[in-house]
């Protein structure tokens, strides 16, 4: 009978227990190539010739040394794709820096056990989460405020997602009572607690929440839609739908300036480059994901 090292034991597996793991490997074997395959077939894609002639399937399979880099020489030559690349890793940078600093104090008010009607205070945060104001509430205070054609407009509307701060309020409440207990009776004020004990040991669900963030704000493409006219201020996400827009009805006004790469390579750089950042992000923030959801939305 197989055994399964768990902690440094042998645990003696039944025939059931490597059935189900035998399923479970099959479908992530199955899930790693759904995932892979379009992504291969992308970057394959984005480096393409003009000079290249064949099937997809064909350029799948395409040596390296037959690659063309032609397609991300244009784009990175061309000042509207790096400004609109600068913009949206403003928007990332403002966005999740603004949504931990107002998501936090809110997820650790809401903790206090002690606090005086905080079971009221939990109800007022999930309306707005199971019923949503709509549009055009929401289009009216934006302009009202004067956001319109500032990046501010595209973060701010969803600084604070309920959602996140439930999950960061259960890690909070999974955080032993006393520890703050022990800094109040030694005169500390709250944010004292939050900021010099609380934070500390909140790493993993800073990052989780913060990776939640930085991929909605750098993926928003509706809101800079709504919201920013002037060409100077598109993010990333407006620019590929322009190229893939253009691209798609054979109108070549929009990618004429990215140079005389192949019209579907550039979609295909545009959109692979566009990932990047959250492909180089991942890998930093994936070993405290997992336990900051898990401690996030089961408390104690």
């Amino acid at each position: 009978m197989k055994t399964k090292q768990i902690q440094g034991t042998a645990v003696k597996l039944s025939s059931g227990d490597r059935l189900f793991y035998a399923i479970m490997d099959v479908f992530l074997i199955i899930v790693l190539i759904v995932v892979a395959v379009p992504m291969w077939s992308t970057v394959t894609l984005s480096f393409r010739s003009n000079t290249f002639i064949g099937s997809n399937l064909e350029g799948m399979f395409l040596p390296p040394w037959k690659w063309s880099t032609a397609a991300y020489r244009s784009l990175l030559g061309n000042n509207g794709f790096l400004n609109a690349f600068l913009n949206s890793l403003k928007i990332f940078i403002m966005g999740v820096g603004a949504a931990l600093f107002l998501t936090v104090p809110l997820a650790y008010v809401l903790s206090v056990k002690s606090l005086p009607g905080r079971k009221f205070l939990n109800l007022l945060i999930l309306i707005p989460y199971l019923f949503n104001v709509g549009l055009i509430p929401t289009y009216l205070v934006v302009t009202r405020l004067g956001l319109t054609n500032h990046l501010a407009a595209i973060f701010l509307p969803g600084a604070i997602s309920t959602y996140n701060c439930l999950i960061m309020r259960g890690f909070f409440e999974g955080i032993p009572e006393e520890l703050k207990e022990s800094a109040r009776i030694d005169g500390a004020e709250e944010w004292y607690v939050l900021i010099r004990i609380i934070l500390p040991l909140s790493k993993p669900i800073l990052m989780t929440i913060g990776l939640y963030y930085g991929v909605s704000f750098w993926n928003d493409f509706f809101n800079a839609m709504l919201y920013i006219n002037n060409n100077a201020l598109q993010p990333l996400p407006i620019l590929l739908r322009n190229i893939l827009m253009a691209s798609g009805m054979n109108e070549f006004v929009e990618v004429s300036a990215f140079g005389e790469a192949p019209i579907q390579a550039i979609k295909a750089a545009s959109v692979f480059m566009a990932a990047i950042p959250m492909i180089i992000a991942y890998p930093f923030i994936q070993k405290y994901f997992t336990r900051g959801t898990l401690a996030g939305g089961v408390k104690g």
